[in-house]
């Protein structure tokens, strides 16, 4: 592979509102994360024909992303031409019947998503939330830890059974932390917290063979109290060697305001990859791909830490017979 095809495989990219499939081939994209924009004024059949037009566009097959949580974070069955109600949330799910709800849901779910030729949901979510208060709360399960890791192990593993993939979030532990989409979110919990609870949802899911697990943009003071998450070596280590997860890591949208209050595009994108993560969830990426190209050009990454993620999203892209 060229360096080009291989820091485009490093990219899941915002899908363009215009022209996607040829910016697929041109940038050589490892993936697209669709929104409610990519459904709205579409259909099953015309949707499943524009998806096939950026895979067949693609030199190397793609993840087709998108965040389908249920209840306050639908992207397709919001819209009624897709389904007859939006997937219900988890909370709602398990209210009305446990985890066995939660086990159908993730089953139709996954199902459905793949019909339309969707191949990774951006779920489950992981955090631990029990307070109405929490910026998290809507999206979370609301139970403790215990109860949250059985969620994930249950979804994962109906996830795995249906052959798409997952994506555990927000790692480390969103906690009580205010929105990184408008700011920068600093967490000064002491690190025996997160080890004693906010782990445990991720080492089940984990456990249970999630593929991915995306960063979050928050300070977490006890783990890095200089970088987002994100862009922090020392968290991608802790998720490395403490938690042993050998599989993808991906990070929060770098357009996100934590970040652009932090840093530059440019910058987000190579500090993102020298911190260890291996893929980029990003919507400038006409901006970010070149930049990690030159840096390693000029030396400042290793074309041995791309080529090191670069085989760890083709593995993956196996697993799930993205790539045949």
């Amino acid at each position: 592979m060229t360096l080009e095809e291989k820091v485009g495989q490093m990219f899941i990219a915002r899908c363009p509102s215009v022209d996607a499939a040829i910016y697929a081939k041109q940038y050589k994209l490892g993936g697209y994360i669709l929104f409610g924009q990519d459904f709205k004024n579409s259909d099953p059949e015309t949707f499943k024909k524009t998806v096939q037009s950026y895979q067949d566009a693609a030199s190397i097959p793609m993840f087709i992303a998108v965040d389908e949580e249920g209840g306050i974070v639908t992207r397709a069955s919001r819209y009624p031409q897709f389904r007859e109600t939006p997937f219900p949330s988890p909370q709602q799910l398990y209210k009305d019947g446990g985890f066995d709800a939660v086990r159908a849901d993730a089953k139709e779910k996954s199902e459905f998503l793949l019909d339309l030729g969707i191949n990774l949901n951006f779920a489950p979510v992981c955090d631990i939330s029990q307070s109405p208060e929490d910026f998290m709360y809507e999206r979370s399960v609301a139970l403790d830890a215990d109860g949250t890791s059985e969620y994930v192990k249950t979804v994962v593993s109906e996830m795995n059974s249906a052959g798409i993939g997952s994506v555990l979030k927000h790692f480390p532990g969103y906690g009580n932390n205010g929105d990184t989409h408008t700011g920068i979110a600093i967490d000064k919990r002491p690190y025996k917290i997160f080890a004693m609870y906010d782990f445990l949802p991720f080492k089940a899911g984990i456990d249970n063979g999630a593929g991915v697990v995306l960063v979050s943009h928050n300070i977490v003071e006890c783990m890095d109290k200089d970088r987002p998450a994100s862009l922090s070596p020392e968290v991608i280590r802790i998720l490395r060697e403490e938690l042993g997860f050998q599989g993808l890591i991906i990070t929060d949208d770098l357009v996100m305001d934590a970040i652009g209050l932090y840093t530059d595009n440019e910058s987000a994108a190579v500090q993102a990859v020298i911190a260890g993560n291996d893929l980029l969830c990003c919507t400038d990426f006409t901006e970010q791909i070149p930049a990690v190209i030159k840096a390693v050009e000029d030396g400042t990454i290793s074309e041995e830490r791309i080529d090191e993620s670069v085989l760890r999203i083709l593995k993956y892209k196996i697993e799930l017979g993205i790539i045949k």
